[in-house]
């Protein structure tokens, strides 16, 4: 009995269920190729159950992106954690961002996809895409002002556009893309506006 509710506590909601699919089938085909019966299907869930979490497909969209956000988010902070000196925390996300380009795991940006697919500024979708970029932009500038970066704006908005373009690589090209080259891009550019310090 004990062992039965340990694997009810463990196993994942409804919700989370619907997440997790959504998460795979749109990040590998996209939003528009995934229609909402496939994830019912896929999920295990009744139709019912996945419109009372997720009124529209465009809700439940947006729902995986936010979550995309919060994951990736995350995985940049435990990139950065552990380095007091902020250039070489900057250096150790690009050197996260080149190893993940390079995986087979990497099928490209989430963000750049759903904006791509939803070009509507006020779509659901592109709305969390655009907060999202915001909030990568946001502590890059934070990590370039705390390295004394001589302009910590320009160089945020130089060091999204090598980690998109590794994605981008890495959705064209594939595992091994020259996804790869961003740790070397970003250091350049770092090195161009950060003085060299130690620690």
């Amino acid at each position: 009995m004990e062992q039965r509710k340990r694997e009810a506590d463990a196993a994942p909601s409804p919700r989370d269920r619907i997440l997790q699919t959504a998460e795979r089938l749109f990040y590998r085909d996209g939003y528009r190729a995934v229609g909402v019966d496939t994830i019912i299907a896929e999920s295990g869930v009744a139709k019912m159950t996945l419109y009372r979490h997720f009124p529209s497909k465009d809700d439940l969209i947006a729902a995986y992106l936010e979550r995309a956000n919060e994951q990736l988010l995350a995985w940049m902070e435990a990139l950065i954690a552990g380095h007091r000196n902020p250039r070489r925390a900057l250096e150790a996300l690009f050197d996260g961002v080149a190893k993940l380009a390079a995986s087979p795991d990497c099928l490209g940006c989430a963000f750049v996809g759903a904006s791509a697919e939803f070009p509507q500024l006020d779509h659901a979708g592109h709305r969390v895409a655009i907060e999202h970029k915001r909030a990568v932009v946001d502590r890059l500038r934070a990590l370039a002002e705390q390295a004394g970066a001589r302009d910590p704006e320009a160089l945020a908005e130089e060091l999204l556009l090598v980690m998109d373009g590794a994605w981008s690589a890495a959705r064209v090209f594939g595992p091994g893309s020259h996804g790869k080259r961003a740790a070397a891009a970003a250091r350049a550019l770092i090195e161009a506006q950060v003085p060299t310090t130690t620690g």
